[in-house]
C-alpha cells in the first residue's frame, strides 16, 4: 500500500515497513486472542519491532487506525518515537454527543455483521467508500483486493476492536510532536474528527489535503510525499538507505 510513498524517503531516512498480524506477508501464526482483541495488542507489536531493530527514536507513520496504534504506543513508550505523523486518524468512528466520529451505532453493526457473513461482500462495499476516486475504479479494485485476502478469523477481531474503540482521552497524553493529515472528503474518517485530532494533542500540526477518499498514500501518493516532507526537518542522514 505504500509502494508509491516509501522510495521518495529512502535517500534520507532508514525505512521500515511491516504487516499487521493477519494482513500481507505476517506471520498468522503470531496471532493472539487475548493479545489482539484489542488495539494495545497491535501497538505491542509495534513497540517490539522497534525494540528489535534497536533503533533510534522514529518518525511513526500511520494511517487510520494505525494511526490509533501508534498513540498507544506513543503514549507507553514516548522515548520510542521522535515524530508521529497521522493520516485519516480517528480515535472513535462512533458519534457521541457533539463529538462527530462519521458513524451511528447501528451503521457499525450492520457492517461488522456483514463482514462476519460475507467478507468478500464486505470489501467490496467498503472498498469504494473508504477508497473514493470513482473516476479511478482500480483503486478500489485493488482495496478490495487486498481486504479480501486478510485472514478473515483475524479481520474480524481487527475490525471489532477498531470500529468499536475509543481512544479520544488517551490524545491529550502524547507528548510527541505530531502532524494530522486530513482529506478533504472522507467518508470513513471526516474533516471534523480530523480537526478534533488537532484541537486534542498538545502542539499538533494540521494539514487538509487537496487528496479525496481515506487513502491518500495510494490516489494522492506526490501530494503525500510532499506533506510530510515540508513538516519533517531537515534530515541527518545517519542510516544508509536499505
Amino acid at each position: 500500500m505504500w509502494r508509491s510513498v516509501s522510495p521518495a524517503f529512502e535517500r534520507d531516512y532508514k525505512v521500515v515497513l511491516f504487516d499487521h498480524v493477519g494482513s500481507g506477508r505476517s506471520d498468522r501464526n503470531a496471532f493472539r486472542r487475548e493479545r489482539h482483541d484489542r488495539l494495545e495488542g497491535y501497538a505491542d507489536d509495534l513497540l517490539e519491532v522497534l525494540a528489535a531493530l534497536d533503533l533510534p527514536p522514529a518518525i511513526l507513520v500511520a494511517h487510520s487506525v494505525s494511526a490509533n496504534i501508534g498513540i498507544i504506543a506513543a503514549c507507553r513508550q514516548p522515548e520510542r518515537f521522535s515524530r508521529l505523523v497521522l493520516m485519516g486518524p480517528s480515535p472513535c468512528f462512533l458519534n457521541d454527543g457533539d463529538y462527530v466520529g462519521g458513524f451511528e451505532r447501528g451503521d457499525i453493526d450492520e457492517f461488522l455483521e456483514l463482514m462476519e457473513t460475507n467478507q468478500s461482500e464486505w470489501s467490496q462495499q467498503l472498498a469504494p467508500l473508504a477508497m473514493a476516486n470513482s473516476d479511478r475504479p482500480e483503486l478500489a479494485r485493488e482495496l478490495a483486493l487486498s481486504l479480501g485476502e486478510m485472514d478473515p478469523f483475524v479481520v474480524r477481531h481487527f475490525a471489532r476492536a477498531t470500529f468499536r474503540a475509543d481512544y479520544r482521552e488517551l490524545l491529550p497524553n502524547v507528548t510527541i510532536p505530531t502532524l494530522v493529515l486530513q482529506c478533504t472528503d472522507d467518508a470513513i474518517a471526516p474533516i471534523a474528527v480530523g480537526q478534533y485530532v488537532h484541537r486534542t494533542i498538545p502542539g499538533s500540526d494540521y494539514v487538509l489535503m487537496k487528496a479525496t477518499g481515506h487513502l491518500p498514500h495510494l490516489s494522492a501518493p506526490t501530494e503525500t510525499i510532499d506533506r510530510i516532507q515540508d513538516w519533517l526537518p531537515k534530515p541527518k542522514r545517519t542510516w544508509e538507505a536499505t
